[in-house]
């Protein structure tokens, strides 16, 4: 597959990043030809977790976040990682970012905790999506309709929104943006 000319921006925290979600999707579009912008809250060293528990890899952000605009890019990543998750939807720079792809049409990626930013940015009402079980409620009481999938892609509402519930399923949700981005074999 190809992105040529295809530009993402994955969000994230400094510290408590799932490592999977973070590296895996960006080696992936990276892969697919897409250039990846990883950008965080603070221009630090991104500590990522292993399981929420065990120090994982250290990440060099190339950006923050609150330097950043949707005009910018073709879709927006937010891995999960509980911490991470949790930081991102209290940061109403990340609340506005994120809304600011959805709003203008662009993809909007998310997965395992990462939905939390979603919920608290108000982008999950009428949607279908998917994440880590215990969001559920949330999703839900956010006017979401919750379903326990691997990746779902839901189209409605003016932006695609791609969610997957855990490490396990970076694969599918890794092809699934991919394929949103309009990725072609070469």
């Amino acid at each position: 597959m190809t992105l040529e000319g295809k530009h993402v921006l994955v969000m994230t925290t400094n510290y408590g990043t799932e490592q999977d979600e973070l590296k895996k999707p960006v080696a992936a579009l990276r892969e697919a030809g897409a250039r990846v912008t990883v950008a965080a809250q603070r221009p630090e060293t991104v500590q990522t977790l292993v399981a929420d528990r065990k120090p994982g890899d250290s990440v060099r952000p190339d950006t923050t976040y609150g330097e950043m605009s949707a005009d910018r890019f073709d879709a927006v990543v937010v891995p999960g990682g509980t911490i991470n998750a949790d930081h991102l939807r209290m940061d109403e720079a990340a609340c506005e970012l994120v809304t600011s792809f959805a709003e203008a049409g662009k993809t909007v990626a998310a997965i395992c905790h990462g939905p939390w930013l979603l919920v608290e940015s108000g982008l999950v009402k009428g949607r279908e999506l998917t994440s880590y079980a215990s969001l559920r409620t949330d999703v839900t009481n956010a006017g979401g309709t919750w379903v326990d999938r691997q990746v779902v892609v839901d189209s409605s509402e003016g932006f695609k929104l791609i969610t997957s519930r855990k490490p396990g399923d970076l694969e599918p949700f890794s092809q699934a943006i991919i394929e949103a981005l309009g990725g072609t074999e070469s």
